[in-house]
Order: structure tokens, then sequence, then C-alpha cells
């Protein structure tokens, strides 16, 4: 089998499977793991996949622009929000950063629940102005088109200058093995810097960016207390996380 076709023989592979060892790949295929990890390594390079140790994983199939983000697994989301918003209390400091899981959570808030919201999303402050009750505080700094939030070096020092209660964060990908990234630099280092300065970590994932990955590392899976998605927690995909320690809701 030439190269090219190997090549798409793994791509196809992954798309149904999301995750796959070398080991896997040189049985299938029948060729060295060798012959597989160069295969890898070079489709990794073109962005198609995502090099993982001992195998490989699909990237995460999220849209990237916000304005395409916004009308995708809409119903999902809902669930997610519903399960996240019991762990919001009056009286809290909430990082909020702006993905469209994070906006469905704000858009769920009850009318009479009394926190600070601070936030680097425009669409999320734009819902929090019909909130008499939430305060809110807007990090400043250049805007990124894509994701309708403020990114840049202004907003990483705004963060630094408070310490949340709690950080919500609405997630692009996250791995048993590579932790918690993105697809954006800007925007991965802000999230960053939200969870080093908050004192409890929530993570809204949907399942289809569960076991994906991306090129630019958030944080390890030991810096997220609790991973909200919209399936049973007792679901065999979910395994492999609650056993790293990490508690699903």
């Amino acid at each position: 089998m030439k190269k090219e076709e190997r090549q798409k023989v793994i791509l196809e592979y992954l798309s149904k499977e999301h995750r796959v060892t070398l080991l896997e790949l040189s049985g299938y295929l029948k060729v060295s793991e060798d012959t597989i990890r160069r295969d890898v390594k070079e489709l990794s390079d073109q962005g198609l996949l995502k090099a993982v140790r001992g195998g490989a994983v699909a990237p995460s199939p999220i849209p990237l622009h916000f304005r395409v983000r916004e009308n995708h697994d809409v119903e999902n989301k809902k669930i997610i929000a519903q399960k996240a918003i019991s762990y919001l209390k009056d009286g809290q400091v909430v990082f909020i950063d702006g993905g469209t899981t994070s906006m469905a959570l704000v858009a769920s808030f009850p009318y009479d629940l009394k926190i600070t919201v601070i936030t680097n999303s425009f669409p999320v402050a734009a819902l929090i102005e019909d909130l008499p009750n939430v305060e809110l505080i807007f990090a400043g700094g250049k805007m990124c088109k894509a994701s309708f939030t403020t990114a840049s070096i202004d907003t990483i020092d705004f963060f630094r200058n408070f310490r949340a209660d709690i950080c919500i964060l609405g997630i692009c990908s996250i791995h048993h093995d590579r932790g918690v990234t993105g697809v954006l630099y800007d925007d991965s280092q802000i999230k960053r810097n939200m969870i080093q300065n908050s004192n409890f970590v929530i993570a809204l994932s949907s399942i289809e960016k569960i076991g994906t990955a991306e090129s630019y590392l958030v944080c390890p899976l030991k810096d997220i207390n609790i991973l909200v998605t919209n399936i049973n927690p007792e679901d065999e995909v979910l395994k492999v996380y609650k056993d790293s320690g990490l508690t699903i809701v």
C-alpha cells in the first residue's frame, strides 16, 4: 500500500474511533510501527490529527468561528448548562471565558442570582446586561474576531488582578494524556491564566470534544476540578478521566 493510501486509511480509522495507538494501526495496516510513526508525524504536521504518546487522536470537530459555533450542538449545551448552574452561589466571584457553552450557562442564570462575573467575552457581557443582580467586570484588550473575545497581554494582566472563587471554561478539546488544549494560541493563554487565578475550575465539554487534542496547551487534567458533559458520567468513554481523579457530572 502506498503512503498516500495508508495515510488516508489512518484518517478514516481515526474519524470513527477518535483515538488509536501505533500498535493498533501497525496491526491493522500490516506495516511496522516505525512506518506508522512517520505517517502519524506527517499527518500531525499537516494538522489532520494530533500525535500523542504511543498513538494519535482526532482534532476537535468544533468549528473555529464564533458565529458558526453559536448554532452548533445547541441542545447539548443546554444540558451542560443546567448541570453546571448548581455550582454557582450568591456572593461568588466567577471567571467566565468566551466559549459558546459558557454563553449557554449565562443564558440560564436565575434572575435573582447575585454574583460578580469577570469575563473577556463580548457576548457574555451582553447577556449579563439583562441580569440586574449580576455585577460585570470586563477584561479589556485586543479583540479576537474569531471568538468575539479580548485576547492579548493586556487581557492576561487584567485577570492577574483577581482571585476568582470559580473559573468556568468552555473548552475546545480534552484528552486524558494531553490535557485541555485549544486551537488559538492567545485564547489558550487567557484560559491558562484564568485557571491559575481561580480557587476552583469547571470545564464544560460536549462528548464530541472528549478524546480530542489541539496544538496549544491550556492545562493538564489535574488543574480541572469538575468536568461537566452532556452524557451520563458513568459512560465508558469517561472512565479513563474518572480514573485520573477528575470529577465528572
